[in-house]
């Protein structure tokens, strides 16, 4: 189903877009308070994988200003379609191939996902004159090599070598947490990585943890920024 609509249970009405985004903001205050945290100081981004530009420009209507995108090419279409909206922040979260870093420099404000060396000169390379671009180090948070990310012991090393880009601001770290287990211990051990990137740059503050599933554990254990989609976008549409 596509747009701002949803089944609810027990026959009730559909439930809309605007009721999702505010349920969404009352459990990420509650969980903010619940861990002695202001809610103020948490970034709630939509993530809008394969809905269309419409829903976006519907969510802006509703005070969302802070939007993700999984893949170059919907980012990419949907910044060219919304160009009007300029006070949306694009972050872009899913993984990157080095030669689609000039166009998602080119659109995003914010890259949560650079993961290694490569990916981080590609690009410092794409920078257009005196830009400066957010990024986040990718961390893997399981035993799977094939998971995005760089491995824990490297992720200080990624983090310095950011700094020596002067077109690329080192901002903190981002994670998934594993399928196959709680993840509140894989928050912890992110919130001890993010302490030591810190001490790269203190200014590298940001925590990217938490999805629809496990957002409340991620605020508990220090995230500072939420990717959360399909609890507010509902589900997505029939790519068929």
């Amino acid at each position: 189903m596509i747009g701002s609509e949803a089944s609810a249970p027990g026959g009730r009405e559909p439930v809309g877009l605007a009721e999702r985004l505010s349920a969404i903001d009352l459990r990420i205050a509650d969980a903010a308070r619940s861990a002695g945290r202001d809610a103020s100081e948490i970034t709630r981004i939509v993530v809008t994988k394969f809905h269309p530009a419409s829903l976006v420009r519907e969510l802006h209507g509703l005070g969302v200003r802070e939007v993700g995108e999984n893949r170059q090419q919907e980012l990419s279409a949907k910044t060219a379609d919304l160009t009007d909206l300029d006070d949306l922040r694009w972050h872009f979260i899913g993984q990157a191939q080095t030669n689609k870093a000039a166009a998602i420099r080119r659109s995003a404000d914010a890259v949560h996902s650079v993961d290694r060396s490569r990916l981080a000169d590609a690009l410092h390379r794409a920078a257009d004159s005196d830009d400066v671009l957010d990024v986040l180090v990718q961390v893997n948070l399981t035993d799977d090599p094939g998971r995005g990310g760089v491995a824990p012991g490297e992720a200080r090393a990624l983090a310095e070598h950011v700094k020596t880009l002067s077109s690329l601001r080192l901002r903190g770290v981002m994670a998934v947490a594993p399928l196959d287990e709680d993840p509140t211990p894989a928050f912890e051990r992110l919130r001890v990585i993010a302490d030591g990137i810190r001490s790269v740059d203190p200014a590298a503050t940001w925590i990217s943890a938490g999805m629809t599933g496990d957002f409340e554990i991620a605020i508990a254990a220090g995230a500072t920024h939420l990717r959360i989609g399909s609890a507010i976008t509902g589900p997505r549409p029939d790519r068929g």
